[in-house]
């Protein structure tokens, strides 16, 4: 945890954004996989740790605005569960270490609800069940309005506020992210032809927890990268094939890294394999070179895809004007998602209020296949953390679909495309602060270029 004073200066700056109102801040439950007691990884909601700091179960928080008067409400662990857990602190010890005076019980909680006037508490997204379910029990809200009823106000102030990262925060996030590289380091130093995704996924998964940690998001470690979220692990890898990394640590503190590698099974890339790593990893860097603040995202993800589609037309995949294919998609067949997104207590940073809220200031995002996957569209500021993951895909159910229905054929040689459909997929992905006067790239550095990535894969094969 912060100190208790960060706490107390998180709350007062989002108390200063409203004039009246209740502030309700659900925690998270535990959650059973296949019977109750045998629970999923426990993780905090994010939102409930940036402003109360207690990763613990079953916690609701309230903050009164006019009163000033700040509540933390939990039941205390009875003796049944201190024989199986330990000793625990109570609700009024947890609550102290964060500058909360005022605790009480669930029920407590449930009294103090009901006595406020009607229309005066301000609730976020919910999305967990259980947040529909407590939703429904405290206020009478039911799951079909929920989300419907969400306080845009609260969404807003949460979102400004937690975007710019103190200097506190970019500790962690620094050490989450030097964290990461080590992992993807790790894989590029131990794969080798023969093994299963399974062993390479294990060994990224063992830097995390070895380090105290644990895993930001899922592990993807695939030979099959054109699926751009791809968790299947059952693969055994061979020569002449690349191998997708994406994973990140998250620090016990709950802040996020989030990278990705592409290397050969093998000691060395292929020519071709060598001919689209360029492309990307000119993308890539472009992009890069763009950030300082005043710059829109927008128009860097635009950048990144003109320089796809340049590089595929040099290579014979695409054709015909620049400006024109891209204004149209055309580059999308190959990059159809973003650039990069917001980062920090979650590796898709508040991903859960709403990226039109807090990717886009409110504005409503575009429907056009490639760019609707944007997750941020808006003007970068210091102190924003976000991450830059262009990447080459070739999917052949994509390119099936395109050529079947003709789409952008004035700018797609598919005959050419064809001979590439079972390539897979490239992509880099690094963690940069944007600070005043510029950006910097967080964290240990990972191998990118074709050079030092075959020298760490030289290393695998000693």
């Amino acid at each position: 945890m912060f100190s208790k004073q960060t706490y107390i200066n998180r709350r007062n700056q989002l108390r200063a954004q409203f004039k009246s109102g209740v502030l309700l801040f659900f925690g998270n439950d535990e959650v059973g996989m296949n019977y109750e007691d045998n629970t999923y990884h426990f993780r905090q909601d994010s939102t409930f740790l940036y402003y109360f700091g207690i990763n613990k179960p079953g916690l609701y928080a309230v903050m009164e605005i006019e009163s000033g008067n700040d509540y933390i409400f939990g039941d205390d662990f009875t003796i049944d569960s201190i024989v199986w857990m330990g000793s625990q602190p109570t609700i009024k010890e947890m609550a102290a270490t964060v500058g909360v005076e005022n605790t009480g019980s669930v029920a407590d909680f449930s009294e103090k609800l009901y006595h406020y006037p009607r229309g005066t508490v301000k609730y976020l997204p919910p999305y967990r069940p259980e947040h529909l379910i407590k939703l429904m029990r405290f206020l009478g809200i039911s799951p079909a309005e929920a989300k419907t009823k969400a306080s845009v106000e609260f969404i807003t102030a949460v979102g400004e506020q937690r975007n710019i990262k103190s200097a506190e925060e970019i500790v962690e996030l620094e050490h989450a992210v030097s964290m990461t590289a080590e992992m993807h380091q790790a894989a590029m130093r131990y794969a080798k032809p023969g093994m299963t995704e399974a062993q390479i996924a294990a060994k990224v998964h063992e830097v995390a927890l070895a380090a105290g940690g644990g895993i930001s998001f899922p592990i993807i470690a695939t030979i099959n990268g054109q699926t751009l979220h791809n968790h299947y692990h059952g693969n055994t890898i061979k020569e002449g094939q690349l191998f997708l990394l994406d994973a990140g640590y998250e620090t016990p503190m709950g802040y996020a890294g989030d990278m990705s590698s592409t290397f050969p099974v093998g000691k060395t890339f292929t020519g071709k394999q060598k001919e689209i790593y360029r492309i990307t990893l000119s993308a890539h860097n472009g992009a890069i070179e763009m950030l300082k603040p005043g710059v829109h995202f927008r128009d860097v993800h635009m950048q990144v895809a003109r320089t796809i589609f340049d590089g595929m037309k040099a290579l014979g995949f695409t054709k015909g004007n620049t400006d024109d294919a891209v204004a149209n998609g055309a580059h999308a067949l190959f990059f159809p998602c973003g650039t990069g997104h917001l980062m920090g207590l979650d590796v898709h940073d508040m991903e859960n209020l709403g990226e039109q809220y807090v990717g886009y200031c409110g504005i409503p995002k575009s429907k056009q296949f490639g760019l609707k996957s944007l997750r941020l569209g808006r003007e970068l500021k210091p102190g924003f953390v976000i991450t830059i993951e262009p990447g080459i895909y070739f999917i052949p159910e994509l390119i099936d679909l395109w050529e079947q229905t003709g789409t952008n054929k004035e700018f797609i040689n598919f005959d050419r495309v064809n001979e590439y459909r079972n390539f897979g997929g490239i992509r880099n992905e690094e963690d940069i602060l944007i600070t005043e006067t510029g950006h910097r790239i967080l964290g240990k550095p990972l191998a990118k270029s074709i050079e030092d990535v075959e020298t760490e894969r030289g290393l695998a094969f000693k």
